[in-house]
């Protein structure tokens, strides 16, 4: 309705050129002072940008001492770091039976972003002793080059001679992996040396902005099979009881009808 109308009122008011004129520097005048407002707006955009990364780059300084006492409480948990991965939806898709008892041997990850935050993040994983590798420590960095591009650079791992784990065809997925139906997933160890998407490299990314700030989260994350066969246990309780029920309640419909046959009961007198 409203927009044949606005057809009508344009075909009428292209027989006043004088108005349509006016009407034509009224709306061009609306639509400068509009693109005046906007980038005004766009402007305190920008402010805003620029401030809440003032804020973020003072309390990611405050954060370190927690993250500092978190590692060393953490370092008290056998097994801490291998759990969250394998428990985080995303990285145990990515991590086989090798690479998790490579994981073992993990003993500390810590996530440092650089002061401009803009310009990247290092995370750092340590390692006991292993049979897999030479390294005690592996890094991979984001950052961005002189003209402005992502990129990223992290550690040559030296892998002990047959173990280099990238060279492995056929891992098994483990039972997380399993679960979300991943085969023959690549070996995690095949992340540092990829560098081919350092601006939206997806598991840097889940690592610094999921598992990072609140690992144990993962760590905590309860064992689903066992809460699907506790399920299943359940599940029987109840249709036991079901049963139950329901046999109880044929028993009483059973007596229900007994009784009624013999309150019905009608006698009559014998023949004279």
């Amino acid at each position: 309705m409203s927009a044949s109308s606005a057809k009508v009122s344009r075909k009428e008011n292209s027989n006043h050129d004088g108005a349509d004129e006016t009407s034509e520097k009224e709306q061009q005048e609306a639509i400068e002072q509009i693109d005046e407002v906007q980038n005004e707006i766009d402007r305190l955009n920008e402010q805003a940008s620029e401030e809440i990364l003032k804020v973020e780059q003072q309390y990611n300084k405050l954060r370190q001492p927690y993250f500092k006492k978190r590692s060393e409480l953490i370092a008290k948990i056998p097994n801490f770091w291998v759990t969250t991965f394998v428990n985080h939806p995303q990285v145990s898709a990515l991590l086989g039976e090798d690479d998790e008892e490579a994981f073992h041997y993990l003993s500390r990850v810590e996530v440092t972003e650089f002061e401009d935050i803009k310009s990247g993040y290092r995370i750092d994983f340590y390692f006991d002793e292993n049979p897999y590798f030479e390294n005690r420590a592996l890094s991979k960095e984001f950052n961005v080059n002189e003209t402005g591009d992502p990129v990223s650079k992290s550690t040559e791992i030296k892998w002990k001679a047959g173990k280099d784990l990238t060279k492995r065809t056929g891992q098994t997925p483990n039972k997380a992996g399993k679960k979300r139906q991943h085969e023959e997933p690549e070996s995690f160890f095949a992340w540092f040396a990829d560098h081919s998407d350092a601006g939206s490299d997806e598991l840097g990314e889940v690592i610094k902005d999921d598992i990072w700030p609140n690992p144990l989260q993962y760590y905590l994350v309860p064992d689903m099979e066992d809460e699907e066969g506790d399920g299943d246990d359940d599940d029987d309780e109840e249709e036991g009881l079901e049963d139950i029920d329901e046999g109880e309640e044929e028993e009483g419909e059973d007596e229900e009808e007994d009784g009624d046959g013999e309150d019905g009961e009608v006698s009559f007198p014998p023949p004279s």
